[in-house]
């Protein structure tokens, strides 16, 4: 099974254990900033008359940190960029950990209440997080199975970031479209795999939204 998926993408173990410590630290501290963040942005009332507000009102920070593209072009990012599959499962983990634990924790002291329904979810993504991360490693290997990996991606993209149907594709916003041009970037690799990857996830989508 090693000799197989090492024919699908080599792992690169030219870090040092303290330069990976760095960087999973880094990642999880990204993690908690941007869960703070979020959570912050969902409890500001925003006034037009402070220049940074009004920067922000522009930006619409509030609603980009509440897209699930974002989420998941993020956790994309950091796991193709890591060294090793088993690294990107622990990058990806710490990450998620560090933004669920940092925006339950401002939600209770800040804003007052506990949204433990709502965490559950997150927290769960968190769990199986480190899985979908080790999978996700492989989309930017060699092969049938960054093929599918690449499919599955492209796909769950297309469905947060546009309104489809049988009859219909509209756009949602700018920055979903933007979220969606930055993943197919990410996972380049030929103009021909891009492309076949790019019309069988759009076929794809519109396969589960008819029958879903």
């Amino acid at each position: 099974m090693i000799k197989f998926l090492e024919q699908i993408r080599t792992p690169k173990n030219d870090l040092t254990t303290s330069k990976k410590i760095i960087n999973s630290i880094i990642i999880f501290l990204l993690g908690i900033g941007l869960g703070t963040f979020s959570k912050w942005l969902d409890t500001l009332a925003i006034d037009d008359g402070i220049w940074w507000q009004h920067i922000l009102g522009i930006l619409d920070l509030g609603n980009v940190f509440s897209l699930l593209g974002v989420w998941i072009l993020l956790a994309v990012c950091i796991s193709i960029f890591s060294n090793t599959p088993l690294r990107a499962g622990i990058n990806v983990f710490l990450f998620f950990l560090g933004m669920c634990v940092s925006y339950h924790i401002y939600s209770i002291i800040f804003a007052g209440f506990n949204p433990m329904n709502y965490m559950m979810i997150w927290y769960a993504v968190t769990i199986i997080s480190p899985l979908l991360a080790f999978v996700c490693w492989y989309a930017k290997g060699n092969g049938i199975v960054p093929f599918i990996i690449k499919v599955c991606i492209i796909t769950v993209m297309i469905l947060c970031s546009f309104s489809i149907g049988m009859w219909y594709f509209d756009f949602t916003s700018i920055i979903n479209t933007v979220f969606f041009i930055t993943i197919l970037v990410v996972l380049y690799d030929t103009p021909k795999g891009s492309i076949y990857s790019l019309m069988t996830s759009i076929v794809l989508a519109y396969l589960i939204r008819l029958f879903i």
